[in-house]
């Protein structure tokens, strides 16, 4: 067999030893069986929240089941006819199974990426936030690099994008931005870009064309389902209007009702500048109720919370990611030692294999917690 289509195989097999680890698969029948027994108990539907959930739930797991079998079962027919072709010498054959196995590669590491994605907001939308740190107009230029990376890896996975706010650097690029991203799985995929991201590049900026390093941070939160209590005490909360400071155009919209709220027990400050003054109250609260949701998700897993403290401030030594465009071309994840040298594809917003590898870490990390607590 040739190496990149042995290649493609230990993929698929990679994927689908995750999916069976995911799927917990020597449990996932009897857990069958004992849904289709609830699922057929005629009081069920006296709780119809519950009995949706029921649903839901054990749809959840048909559909893992019968994507663990059909990938699996693809593997081996692909491989046969493979296999079939080349004694009876049939190139067409063979080249119609080795196109298969490259198309279920491709379908295999999409279901494993699927599978990561189960935490207990993952499937929420998300808001996203980007603050440019020390060093000025380089940061701000930064800034806005990471926020059209950000963009354009939303768009591509069909995701909408509403820009919340904007503060406009004072030569060029972005002090801050947020972002609330629509989509499934948003908040699962981005979770993982939380902290600092460092630039390392010739400035375009420095007549002497030296190498300078820019930092800016990242912050992602899951927008709050409207099945979510989060309480707000409003002597907890102070609300302002200013004039947004945006440059105005497509991106911003610059009126004086923009909206900025501060919770003082945590010194969370949320902000939005839409259109009315009415609209970017609603806006910042659900902002606000999302960060405190946040801060509740994080007290519940030690390893994120964990990892948000170490987030700190931009530019001090706090990064999870370096993009270096000088004196070679590498993006390099700090925490999974993950990297490319594809830097533009990664500014262009190829940015899944590197979420991949931190949910792929953070899954064995739990398992190491997990036998160790054993």
């Amino acid at each position: 067999m040739r190496a990149d289509l042995q290649n493609s195989v230990d993929n698929i097999e990679k994927s689908l030893g995750l999916l069976r680890q995911r799927l917990d698969w020597d449990t996932a029948p009897h857990r069958l069986e004992e849904f289709n027994a609830m699922v057929e108990d005629p009081k069920l539907w006296n709780d119809p929240e519950a009995a949706q959930k029921l649903m839901r739930d054990r749809q959840m797991l048909v559909d893992a089941i019968e994507t663990y079998t059909s990938i699996q079962q693809d593997l081996a027919d692909n491989l046969e006819l493979i296999e079939l072709g080349e004694m009876e010498d049939d190139a067409e054959v063979v080249a119609e199974a080795e196109g298969a196995l490259k198309k279920l590669e491709e379908k295999a590491r999409v279901k494993e990426l699927e599978a990561l994605l189960d935490g207990e907001a993952d499937a929420n939308d998300t808001f996203l936030e980007i603050n440019a740190g020390a060093g000025g107009t380089e940061s701000c230029d930064w800034a806005s690099m990471l926020a059209r990376m950000y963009v354009r890896w939303a768009e591509k996975k069909g995701y909408k994008v509403e820009l919340q706010s904007e503060s406009a650097g004072e030569e060029t690029g972005i002090k801050s931005a947020a972002y609330k991203i629509t989509g499934p799985n948003a908040y699962g995929w981005l979770k993982s870009e939380s902290g600092v991201h460092r630039l390392v590049r010739i400035s375009p900026y420095d007549s002497a064309a030296k190498r300078h390093t820019s930092f800016s941070s990242v912050w992602v939160y899951p927008v709050v389902d409207d099945n979510i209590e989060i309480e707000v005490n409003p002597s907890d909360i102070r609300i302002d209007t200013y004039r947004s400071s945006g440059a105005g155009g497509q991106h911003v919209n610059t009126t004086d009702s923009a909206v900025r709220i501060t919770h003082h027990p945590t010194g969370i400050v949320v902000t939005s500048s839409e259109k009315s003054q009415h609209q970017n109250r609603d806006i910042a609260m659900k902002a606000l109720k999302s960060r405190l949701y946040q801060l509740e998700l994080d007290r519940r897993n030690a390893d994120i919370n964990a990892a948000h403290e170490a987030k700190g401030d931009a530019g001090w030594g706090n990064q999870i990611r370096s993009y270096v465009l000088q004196p070679y071309q590498m993006v390099k994840d700090l925490r999974t030692q993950h990297e490319t040298s594809d830097t533009k594809g990664v500014l262009d917003g190829d940015l899944d294999p590197f979420m991949a590898a931190t949910l792929a870490l953070n899954v064995s990390g739990k398992s190491r917690a997990d036998a160790q607590r054993d």
